[in-house]
């Protein structure tokens, strides 16, 4: 839907009444209209008799924590993450940073909202900025799960793109080198800048993943990290700016994780699985596979009592951060494992590319998205060893799987395809799969 200020004002109000809600923390990301409609919230939350804990410009993250520090009732984010320049959105969470259940909450969310179903209040709330201490002990949280010892003889390269990351990633680097950290830092496009003069951004498109590389092999750089506008992703490219997939990045935290503590489980999305299963598998892990989106990760963090969840989008979910996503811990804890390790990314890379290949994410536009996923479906289904729909149409074959899904942010569909290596080639898979849905009514 579209939204405007007025919008927001009905919708934080309403998030007010429906959670009667006390403390409401609030911040914005640093697109144009973002500084606005966290106005507008303000204006909501505090006219239904709420407080409001602002935190300013500011990381998704950034406001999870401090949902959970300050203990508050709610928290709202003013952010479209990723995508195009004209567009803007609400992230919410209850107490504890829960996410709002998209079954019961939101329907009941958008209701009050368009009905102004909140009642009469007759004292305001307070606005009470809490954005310097927020982030100081934001930073604090985040820096207990990182054993500054093995950060050292490195120089990290940071893609900030114009988003929210800079201001905060500042205080963190600044942080590590008082607490003896031996790595050198390099940030890149740290200005937030509503007009993002150097793309959107959006790291995980591959057309955008050329910056980043030429910023690492330029200044030389042992590992690149590139963010996404409102740093809950990040996205990592090796010593010769190679981008590495997220699968690759999410076999390397469960394995981190794992050798601390055997036995616990792991979580993933359906969509490349191979590596990540076979890596838990190997470190005596349970891999626990969970569909895709925040809402189901953080559900079945806690059902599990996983001590941490990856999905192929670059969110990355931690038991030790509110089982919340965050983008700064997955950096800290891959330069961590570097240090331990005494490897470079592309070296502890390679190591699992001999077993095992992937695609990358290919945005597909359809016209019809249930008739592509239909008639692979008839397609493949007599050759396949198996079939699941967890999330999209998933089919392993002899040598090779794949998952097609209907993206839950744009009108797309994604094709992740992924193979054994020596096996099958993930890329002339690639082609011959969109060869063949082309012919249905791709526009």
């Amino acid at each position: 839907m579209n939204i405007d200020a007025s919008v927001v004002y009905r919708i934080a109000r309403a998030l007010v009444h429906y959670l009667a809600a006390k403390d409401v923390v609030i911040g914005f990301d640093a697109r144009s209209t973002s500084e606005i409609y966290s106005k507008s919230a303000i204006n909501g939350v505090i006219d239904q008799g709420a407080n409001v804990l602002e935190i300013g410009l500011c990381g998704t993250e950034e406001m999870y924590s401090a949902v959970v520090d300050y203990h508050a009732d709610a928290g709202v984010m003013v952010t479209a993450s990723h995508n195009p320049i004209n567009y803007n959105g609400l992230k919410f969470v209850k107490s504890h940073s829960r996410p709002l259940d998209p079954k019961i909450d939101l329907p009941s969310l958008k209701d009050i909202a368009e009905n102004a179903g909140w009642g009469v209040i007759k004292t305001k709330g307070e606005i009470i900025d809490i954005s310097a201490v927020s982030r100081d002990a934001y930073i604090k949280r985040i820096l207990k799960l990182v054993n500054v010892k093995y950060l050292n003889e490195k120089k990290v390269l940071f893609n900030c793109g114009n988003g929210s990351a800079g201001p905060t990633l500042k205080l963190i680097c600044d942080q590590l080198v008082k607490k003896g950290a031996q790595l050198e830092f390099v940030l890149v496009n740290q200005e937030p800048d509503s007009q993002f003069p150097n793309g959107i951004p959006n790291p995980m498109l591959p057309e955008n993943q050329h910056i980043t590389s030429e910023l690492v092999r330029h200044h030389g750089a042992d590992i690149g990290i590139a963010f996404d506008g409102d740093f809950d992703r990040c996205f990592f490219f090796d010593e010769y700016g190679d981008f590495v997939s997220s699968e690759y990045i999410i076999g390397i935290l469960a394995q981190n994780f794992l050798e601390k503590f055997p036995g616990y489980s792991i979580l993933h999305d359906p969509r490349v699985v191979w590596n990540i299963k076979d890596t838990i598998k190997n470190n005596k892990g349970n891999a626990v596979q969970i569909k895709t989106g925040h809402v189901n990760m953080k559900q079945a963090m806690c059902e599990f009592d996983a001590l941490y969840g990856g999905e192929l989008s670059a969110h990355h979910f931690f038991k030790d951060f509110s089982y919340c996503d965050s983008g700064m811990i997955p950096w800290l804890l891959v330069v961590e494992v570097l240090g331990k390790k005494n490897l470079s990314l592309f070296d502890l890379v390679a190591a699992r590319k001999k077993k095992f290949l992937s695609s990358g994410e290919v945005s597909i536009k359809a016209s019809d998205h249930r008739k592509v996923l239909e008639k692979t479906l008839e397609k493949y289904a007599s050759r396949a060893t198996y079939i699941e729909d967890v999330d999209g149409l998933s089919i392993s074959m002899r040598g090779w799987r794949f998952n097609l899904r209907i993206s839950n942010t744009e009108t797309l569909l994604r094709l992740n395809i992924e193979t054994k290596t020596g096996v099958v080639d993930p890329n002339l898979k690639c082609k011959e799969f969109i060869s063949f849905i082309k012919g249905y009514e791709l526009t």
